[in-house]
Parts: C-alpha cells; structure tokens; sequence
C-alpha cells in the first residue's frame, strides 16, 4: 500500500499526560493556595454562624471557588500564551508547546468558570456566585491586560487575588462582614512582597515578553523594595486583628506577631542589599523573600482556623 493511501495515524494522549498538561494549564498549585484561603474564610464563617466546620457548605463553597478559580487560571493561559512563549519559566505551558489546542483550553476554561459560578448560585447563595464571577471578570478583563501596559497591574491584581476568603466567608454568611474585609487585607497586603519577589527574580523573562511589572520598568529596584517594605510593615497589625475580633485567640497572636515580623525582616534584608534588580547577586535574597511568603500565607491561616475560639 502506498503512503498516499495509508489511513491517517491520529496520534494518542495518554492519560497521565493530558492530567499533567489540565494541571499545568489550571495552575494547579496556585489553585491549591486560593483554595485553602477560601477554606479559612469559610471555615472561619461557618464557626461564627454555628454551623460545622466539615459541613456541606463550606464543601461547596471550595468546589465552586476552585472551579471558578483553575478556569480563571485556564483562561489566563489562553489569553497569555504568545507570552508564555517568550519567557523560559512557562515556555513549556501546554498551549506554547502544543501538547494542548486553545480551543480545548477555550472549552475547558469556559465550563469550569462558568460551572464553577453557576455551581456556586445552587449550592451556596448568589452573593458568592456574582462576587466569584466579578473576580474572575476583574483579573481576566483588568488585571492581565494591564500587566503589558503599566507596572499598577500589580496593584490592580492584588484585588481580585486577595478575594479568595472573602468569598469563602460570603459562601457560608451570605454577607460581607468585618472579619471577611479582615482576611481580604491580609491576603492584599500579603500579595506585594509575594509578587514583588518572583517579578524580581524573573525580571529578565518579563522584560522579554513585555511584561512591566515593576522591576522592569524601574533600573534600580528602589520603588520595589519600598513597596515590599511598606505592605511588609503594614501586614504586621492587620494580621494581629483577627484575635482582637475574636476570630482566634492569643496562640494565634504571638504566631501571627513571630510571622509576620520574620516577613519583615526578610524584606528590609531586600532593601539593605542596596542591589539593582539585574545584579546576580541579589536573586539570592529575592528567592528567600518569596520561599518566605510561600511559607507564611499557610502557616498563618492554619494557626489561625486551629486556634478560633469555641
């Protein structure tokens, strides 16, 4: 038989593969952390309601917010995927590398997010359903444009991305609360040192695609490190609060007071390093400050949920 007439070789997706290109393309891990911070709000919420802290509720509270949330990092994806391309820690996404099609990743992206809303509406209330959707709306139609246009890109994100147990508290409460705006200002302030950091260490990759986040934009690093030490500074007292609430107890302040003073130091060791952004020398420290936000925005709300008042 000829080539000609040869019947097309379709070629074949393991399954291990297409799991690992779906975790990729819903940033998994990311994921993963807005998924625990919701858990705390609702969890948090559902202890001051009376409710079960394993009730149904708050179990569909997470399942909507992670819907909406990986398909809101799968669209990201979609949207971003020329830019992917041009920087070497997403150059292998599965839309660079084709292991994935967009509009595989559109449909994908599409049913989780709206699935993940509508999900939200029936099983929790439509407060946290239309706050879910403005989110995902905010950060797809605000925040990812902007990150090619204007270094305030960061400041707009860190709206959408401190909402996560907001929405949680609201799935639960069916309401915005003191103790809610509490734990959005922990994750807002918690965002620049967080972002500031991994921008720092991939400035050259950003600067590639065209992506001006801070760093970027600015040769000696200043306006950075004067932003990782103010919202640094200013996470001390918010994160004391919620003891003076009655959120958690007085375990949870001395943790709190010991975490977020080690932030800080390792931020002001940014800003006494006296290092541009392109000094190799001072990815050093940016890694440390980033492995040190890694660690604290988990530590926190953990100690946090553990020692909520009975």
């Amino acid at each position: 038989m000829s080539s000609a007439t040869q019947p097309l070789a379709i070629p074949r997706v393991s399954v291990s593969t297409l799991m690992r290109d779906y975790s990729v393309l819903v940033k998994a891990r990311v994921t993963t952390l807005i998924m625990m911070t919701a858990w705390c709000g609702a969890f948090l919420a559902a202890a001051k309601s009376g409710i079960p802290s394993l009730s149904w509720t708050v179990f569909h509270a997470l399942v909507g917010i992670g819907l909406v949330s990986g398909g809101t990092a799968a669209m990201n994806e979609v949207m971003e995927r020329d830019l992917d391309a041009r920087m070497r820690r997403t150059a292998m996404r599965p839309l660079v590398t084709k292991s994935l099609s967009v509009a595989h990743a559109s449909v994908v992206a599409l049913g989780m997010t709206v699935g993940g809303v509508v999900y939200l509406w029936l099983a929790t209330n439509w407060q946290a359903a239309t706050l879910t959707a403005l989110t995902s709306a905010c950060y797809l139609m605000v925040y990812t444009p902007m990150k090619q246009v204007h270094p305030i890109c960061t400041f707009l994100g860190a709206f959408p991305g401190a909402m996560p147990p907001l929405l949680g508290w609201v799935a639960v409460r069916g309401r915005i609360d003191s103790e809610a705006i509490v734990l959005f200002a922990i994750m807002f302030f918690w965002q620049f040192p967080h972002f500031h950091s991994i921008a720092w260490l991939y400035r050259e990759d950003y600067e590639n695609a065209g992506v001006r986040m801070l760093p970027v934009v600015e040769s000696d690093g200043r306006s950075t490190i004067r932003a990782i030490v103010a919202y640094s500074l200013a996470l001390v007292p918010v994160t004391l609060t919620p003891t003076l609430l009655g959120m958690s107890g007085w375990l949870y302040l001395g943790g709190a007071a010991v975490l977020s003073s080690a932030l800080l130091w390792c931020s002001l060791r940014m800003a006494t390093m006296k290092l541009a952004p392109v000094a190799p020398e001072s990815k050093a420290r940016a890694r440390q400050l980033l492995q040190a936000t890694v660690l604290y925005l988990p530590l926190l709300f953990a100690l946090m949920m553990l020692n909520r008042p009975a």
